[in-house]
């Protein structure tokens, strides 16, 4: 068995690797800034040691997974290097460890985590299965026969793997920092599905997923009757969705799924045909799919006193109108309110215009102030001006968390990729203290 450290362990994917490799028995710590993180929990769960960065963390005998947004003048990733110790970042880690199994890598813009979460769910009862989450979880089996894991665009590192099998959820423009226009992501999932190895499950009602070219089988699903996989009379109810599925036209099953809006659909679409194409039982899968209940920071809900909580990733526009889809499909009568903490500069100064307008499809906005990034600069626009644009929009902080509370037996939908949960935290603690 080996003994690794995670440079940067509280990173969503790292964590759950570090939980994989945990669970298979090799030994594992790591190292990361000091504040909170929800991460933290699955990884001391399961007793793996997380320190402070130091460079006496690193010795003799380590094998160093690096987190990619930690460059080689990090003094830990220094001092392995003087150390002659190897040092391996996350994604040519992956590459290399998926190898050993029928790899599933999910992979889209939009999606990526739920779709990811829903699968290892079903799969895991039909086969030995391990599997990286984008919310933070990992699990490790010595005996997989899969490995299912989530497979990032963001400066091309999905073109360190070679899955068997690859899921596209969609195609849209993100992370401008990097990427310049929809065509160049485009391009990065052209180069990924040159790279898969037995078949594409790609989404039919993306119009550039439609244009892609790939040496194996690319089997479409969705909502048009072109695709190989479709969803038909969708049922939307506040306990869910129900929904037939037809395969080249040919009626399959009904499914039943305990989530919301028609992106849950299209996530269950994707599960199902891969189920399919690897001849799991439709009556088994139909079991699974019903008793999956979401994954961590996607749409995750709790009640407060009179008022639903609601934490959410969505730090898109396009992410926002599928978490307010979502909502008003279960909460009809409720007032929907927003609080939205907007993630780097250089998203918000792209999209401004399809912020505001998704926004707006809330009761009543919030904005906290911008999230940046260590990798950008801080940019011209501020929150301020995000608000000036929105109808009734208020700025929120910390300090004037108690606004929230004019909104009783409300929807309160915590947004953002940030560091939202403290507001939620900070509001939670008031109304404690409010009780005493």
């Amino acid at each position: 068995m080996t003994a690794y450290h995670f440079v940067g362990i509280k990173g969503t994917g790292m964590s759950a690797l570090a939980q994989v490799l945990s669970d298979m028995g090799h030994q594992v710590q790591g190292s990361d800034i000091e504040k909170y993180f929800f991460t933290e929990d699955a990884l001391r769960e399961k007793h793996i040691q997380i320190l402070s960065f130091d460079a006496a963390n690193i010795h003799e005998g380590l094998t160093i997974i690096a987190g990619n947004a930690f460059k080689d003048d990090h003094l830990e990733i220094k001092k392995a290097i003087e150390l002659r110790l190897p040092v391996i970042r996350y994604h040519h880690f992956l590459g290399n460890f998926m190898k050993e199994y029928t790899s599933i890598a999910i992979s889209g813009v939009h999606g990526k985590t739920s779709t990811t979460g829903l699968l290892s769910h079903v799969l895991s009862d039909m086969a030995p299965t391990s599997y990286i989450i984008g919310d933070g979880t990992g699990s490790g089996n010595t005996n997989s026969k899969y490995f299912v894991f989530e497979a990032c665009e963001y400066r091309r590192h999905f073109l360190s793997y070679q899955p068997d099998y690859a899921i596209m959820t969609n195609i849209d423009f993100d992370h401008p920092d990097y990427f310049t226009d929809i065509e160049d992501v485009f391009s990065a999932f052209s180069e990924l599905a040159l790279q898969v190895k037995q078949a594409i499950f790609a989404n039919g009602d993306d119009e550039h997923l439609q244009m892609l070219q790939a040496k194996v089988p690319v089997l479409f699903y969705g909502l048009g009757e072109d695709n190989d996989y479709q969803a038909k009379n969708i049922q939307r109810q506040v306990g869910g969705t129900t929904f037939d599925v037809h395969i080249r036209n040919s009626y399959y099953g009904t499914f039943t799924i305990s989530t919301y809006g028609l992106h849950s659909v299209m996530n269950a679409l994707a599960v199902i045909a891969v189920m399919h194409y690897e001849g799991i039982d439709c009556k088994e899968l139909e079991e699974r799919l019903l008793t999956f209940h979401g994954v961590k920071r996607r749409f995750s809900e709790k009640i407060v006193n009179h008022q639903v909580i609601i934490d959410d990733y969505a730090h898109h526009p396009t992410e926002i109108h599928a978490t307010l889809d979502a909502a008003r499909q279960k909460f009809p009568d409720k007032e929907i309110i927003v609080v939205f903490q907007p993630h780097t500069f250089t998203r918000v100064q792209k999209f401004l215009e399809q912020f505001i307008e998704a926004l707006q499809e809330a009761d009543q906005v919030y904005l906290c102030d911008i999230f940046g990034s260590a990798r950008e600069k801080e940019g011209d626009i501020r929150i301020e001006d995000v608000c000036e644009r929105i109808p009734g929009a208020r700025k929120l902080t910390e300090q004037t968390i108690q606004m929230l509370e004019e909104h009783e037996n409300s929807v309160l939908i915590f947004m953002g990729a940030g560091d939202v949960q403290k507001y939620i935290i900070t509001y939670e603690k008031y109304l404690n203290m409010k009780k005493k």
